[in-house]
């Protein structure tokens, strides 16, 4: 039998300060956590120096992941180029090992020819700019339909074609593995997975959206034990980091015994 290893985003408890944080990590039996750039009133946004942030790991015994993410990657321009590097330089100081990179989810950029050219030309710039730091690219395909970039595919021969297997790998985001309806899953180009459920079945697969992203239980309409199974078989070894966006399990009191029952549940089906 093989295990999960689990890990933990910030978006499951984004209430808790980055201390308390990591205490709820290790108290779960979890030494891998993401740290996000998109929580107001919360590291980083708040100001937290990134040495506090590794230091703040390094007393709980925790490896950083990744940092959560440079937004609109594929629209290459001056004002990306400067956040990506604020970000490189923050995830180096703060010990996080890789930046997530999520494509633009506005309606534009989607036509073919474009959406491959787009992405192309920022993985060619931000190749060298990782590579110096010594940061891995995460890149995270979304399923929305709005969304410039929802094929895993088009992401994997992009990052193979540039030979920047060692720089770049894929996020599988269970969530929109499912909303995107691609079957391909990549293992070997995997450097994370996501994982969230949607247990409300009066919404359609085209109308879920962040807020319905809970912990994964058996009313689980996305299959993430499926998917967790079928990426497990194939060979993936990472982390799979629960990232639940809805409000119900941000407001949650007892964060740790719901994560604790999605854990179990999880480890159940494998």
């Amino acid at each position: 039998m093989t295990s999960i290893r689990f890990a933990l985003n910030h978006m499951a408890a984004p209430s808790l300060a980055i201390e308390d944080f990591f205490a709820l990590a290790r108290s779960l039996g979890i030494d891998a956590v993401e740290i996000r750039n998109d929580l107001s009133g919360n590291a980083i946004l708040d100001g937290t120096k990134p040495e506090t942030i590794r230091q703040a790991a390094a007393r709980h015994g925790l490896t950083i992941i990744s940092i959560n993410a440079l937004q609109r990657f594929n629209e290459w321009n001056a004002t990306r180029a400067a956040e990506a590097q604020e970000l490189i330089d923050y995830a180096g100081a703060s010990g996080a090992k890789a930046l997530v990179l999520v494509p633009k989810n506005d309606g534009t950029g989607c036509a073919d020819g474009e959406r491959q050219a787009n992405l192309r030309q920022s993985l060619i710039a931000l190749k060298p700019m990782l590579e110096k730091a010594g940061i891995i690219g995460l890149v995270e395909p979304l399923g929305f339909e709005i969304c410039s970039l929802r094929s895993k595919t088009e992401a994997a021969e992009a990052v193979k074609e540039l030979g920047a297997q060692s720089t770049f790998r894929l996020v599988h985001d269970t969530f929109h593995h499912h909303l995107a309806g691609e079957a391909a899953t990549f293992p070997e180009l995997a450097g994370l997975v996501h994982i969230s459920g949607v247990s409300d079945p009066s919404v359609a697969v085209a109308n879920m959206r962040d807020s319905h992203r809970v912990l994964v239980d058996v009313d689980d309409l996305l299959d993430n034990a499926g998917q967790v199974r079928a990426l497990l078989q194939a060979g993936y070894n990472g982390p799979f980091s629960f990232e639940p966006f809805a409000a119900e399990v941000h407001a949650l009191k007892d964060p740790a015994a719901a994560l604790r029952a999605s854990m179990d549940y999880l480890s159940a089906q494998v």
